[in-house]
């Protein structure tokens, strides 16, 4: 009896096999059909990709990879005739050709019996595949539309990875070294993967563009690829590859507006103020119509207490932009501290005299304050630190109807918090 059931076992299992293999042919078939029916056709073969002795034909994964590309021609077409195609399943049956046909290309590169490697597919696939790259740039644009970044990425880098595939390795590709549509699609799975996010896979992708050489074109420039790769570095929090990506794009562009600013921020950040400064001068040189620089070099000489240049170039830059309120504040502000550090000096002295000398120092730099912060309050009423210090300089004054004003709005402005 047990030989009985287990010769049945076997007869089932050959029927079954020999069912899947019946169903490759007929799924193959079904393309030839006008139209064919790829619904049905992706049924038939389903089985077979799983069902071990089909799992390991490679043409079972070509018929596979046949049915989406048929899918995917046939939508292709509508566009070609002016008809509007369904792009979803368009490029969606494209994302689906590629892992077919990778699996049957492997396996068709099995020895047989003897120890021979007969090649039934791979040439066709190899076609296919190099005809569709194309249309993974429009793949990944309609998904980046969507906002599927995820996939946007995917078919963007596809686009750059083909070529590189096993398959591709006695094939040649006319790719030249910094081609600019090559580097644009690369830029642009960046820029998908950045937003999936995958900080990392943008990190990457850069960084094989610069390793690999690019060339400007219209569509973005070199710098934009530096940069790109230390916000990455900022997302990661890699304050080291940061530097360093900053400090390189510095090199490489140093007149460009990006990483000046940047390199004045890295020197202000880390404590190099006097690095800072000459940052700073050579972006002066660079962009003296820029009143921001001024302002900046003047804030970096008021952390080193070097309040008369500090104050010089703070002034070049309200002279020229004169409403701008941070310029204003940034003047009031240094005027302000001044008058508060003598009248502390001068509440510790113990010496009338030389008290009151202190003390009229101090009052002269509220005064020299007083009309940058009255042009700031001008130019917005609610601002916090405008009332602050416009109450504090008319108190030390003695300007009583003024400090009234200051000290009512400081007050309601205090109660609204």
């Amino acid at each position: 009896m047990k030989k009985i059931v287990f010769t049945g076992v076997l007869c089932l299992f050959v029927v079954c096999s020999f069912g899947q293999k019946k169903n490759v042919s007929a799924a193959k078939n079904e393309l030839k059909n006008t139209p064919p029916n790829i619904a049905e056709a992706r049924n038939q073969i389903k089985d077979a990709l799983t069902n071990p002795e089909t799992a390991n034909d490679a043409e079972t994964w070509y018929v596979a990879g046949l049915i989406e590309s048929k899918q995917f021609d046939d939508q292709r077409s509508l566009e070609i005739l002016g008809k509007k195609p369904d792009e979803a399943v368009m490029y969606g049956a494209l994302q689906n050709v590629l892992p077919y046909f990778l699996k049957a290309s492997e396996l068709d590169k099995v020895p047989d019996a003897k120890g021979k490697v007969k090649l039934r597919f791979t040439k066709d696939i190899i076609a296919n595949v190099r005809a569709n790259r194309p249309y993974y740039v429009n793949a990944g644009l309609f998904a980046y539309e969507k906002k599927d970044y995820k996939q946007a990425y995917e078919n963007f880098k596809l686009y750059g990875d083909i070529p590189k595939m096993d398959m591709f390795k006695d094939e040649k590709w006319v790719i030249a070294k910094g081609d600019t549509t090559e580097m644009q699609i690369r830029y642009y799975a960046g820029l998908a993967a950045s937003l999936i996010p995958d900080h990392q896979a943008a990190i990457d992708l850069y960084n094989e563009m610069i390793n690999n050489g690019y060339v400007e074109n219209t569509v973005f420039k070199e710098t934009e690829v530096y940069q790109r790769l230390s916000y990455e570095y900022n997302k990661v929090g890699d304050s080291i590859a940061y530097e360093k990506t900053i400090k390189e794009g510095f090199s490489k562009f140093p007149g460009d507006e990006y990483f000046v600013p940047s390199m004045i921020n890295l020197s202000i950040n880390t404590g190099k103020f006097s690095e800072a400064i000459d940052y700073l001068n050579k972006a002066i040189s660079l962009h003296p119509e820029d009143p921001q620089f001024y302002d900046v070099l003047g804030q970096v000489y008021e952390q080193n207490k070097n309040f008369d240049d500090a104050l010089k170039y703070m002034k070049k830059a309200s002279e020229m932009d004169p409403n701008n309120i941070d310029f204003l504040s940034h003047i009031g502000r240094v005027y302000f501290n001044l008058g508060v550090e003598q009248r502390k000096i001068s509440d510790e002295i113990s010496d009338a005299a030389k008290s009151k000398e202190v003390g009229n120092q101090a009052l002269d730099y509220f005064r020299q304050s007083m009309p940058y912060w009255e042009k700031v309050f001008q130019l917005d009423n609610k601002n916090s630190s405008a009332i602050f210090a416009l109450r504090s300089i008319y108190y030390n004054l003695s300007m009583n109807d003024q400090y009234k004003k200051m000290d009512d709005l400081y007050n309601s402005s205090e109660k609204g918090q």
